[in-house]
């Protein structure tokens, strides 16, 4: 198969699409054919693209992106949730070889079956970005109906989840955004959105129960001002993973894949109550120039195959 991998490592000019062993499933996997894969630029810097479960080195090569959309191919032993050919979605194991192939593996626990409502482009950008969303959000953040969440980044991938779920929730959202994106992610569902170039968030937020960020750094450390007592910040920024700061290394989470939560989010794309944003497609070849966007809104998705 063809396939974008990593030899040594590195950014996204270490990315080679060549030739590549077809995986075959083990017992409760599935060989998905790959139909589109997303890009999630930051995860060349996560711990897990790099090393083993017990902290030793990963070998190389490996392949990256690590949610898809496409067919099951094949059953791995005690697979009988779904069917060869039927259309499903999902994630990879973070310490395993990911999706940016035309196949690639998957446990049966970490799939489900694909949105029908959407194409593949639009099902491959869900999985991190809405799961990250809704554990970030209801689980880690506990936010409930009637309570106030700030979001950074509300035009992003994760982002748009997060606004999203969060109102659909009955939480009241403040979200921010560049200028160019502030009717757009008003029409997510946020009631407040502010320009995060033109003015600073903390002069206009106060008291908020929640705090989701993407963002990190300035934004991150600026956020702590506006939770109220007791309230609670979550944030999904690489850069925050090593922090010496222990709050924020608290606060700094990696999404897990959860089948049922795949499960509800498909329902709830195919209901029309949340939808998914593609910024920008490229074919697997492309996988240099599609990891050095940046898209304005929604997440980059690498096709492996035309959509059957």
């Amino acid at each position: 198969m063809k396939a974008i991998r990593l030899h040594a490592r590195g950014g996204p000019e270490s990315l080679r699409f060549e030739d590549a062993p077809t995986p075959r499933p083990g017992a409760g996997e599935v060989l998905v054919r790959v139909r589109a894969a997303a890009v999630t630029p930051t995860e060349l810097l996560w711990v897990p693209t790099w090393t083993t479960r017990d902290g030793g080195p990963r070998p190389l090569p490996v392949i990256p992106g690590h949610e898809f959309s496409g067919e099951a191919a094949a059953l791995g032993e005690g697979v009988t949730a779904v069917g060869v050919g039927e259309a499903v979605y999902g994630m990879n194991d973070w310490f395993g070889d990911g999706a940016q192939a035309e196949y690639c593996l998957a446990r049966l626990a970490d799939v489900a079956r694909k949105p029908a409502s959407v194409d593949h482009a639009h099902a491959a950008v869900t999985p991190i970005s809405a799961l990250t969303a809704w554990q970030g959000l209801f689980e880690r953040a506990r936010l409930a109906a009637g309570q106030r969440v700030l979001i950074h980044g509300a035009a992003g991938g994760v982002g748009g989840f997060a606004v999203q779920l969060a109102r659909r929730r009955g939480a009241r959202v403040t979200a921010t955004a560049g200028a160019g994106n502030l009717d757009f992610v008003r029409g997510l569902g946020a009631d407040e959105v502010i320009d995060y170039r033109a003015e600073r968030f903390e002069e206009r937020v106060r008291g908020v129960d929640a705090v989701f960020d993407t963002v990190g750094g300035d934004t991150l450390r600026r956020s702590w001002g506006v939770l109220k007592p007791g309230g609670r910040l979550v944030t999904i920024a690489a850069s925050e993973e090593g922090s010496p700061d222990e709050r924020t290394r608290a606060a700094f989470f990696i999404v897990a894949p959860r089948r049922a939560e795949l499960e509800e989010v498909a329902r709830l794309i195919d209901s029309g109550e949340v939808r998914p944003v593609v910024g920008a497609e490229f074919p697997l070849a492309d996988a240099l120039l599609a990891y050095r966007l940046k898209p304005a809104r929604g997440k980059v998705v690498l096709r492996a195959a035309d959509p059957a």
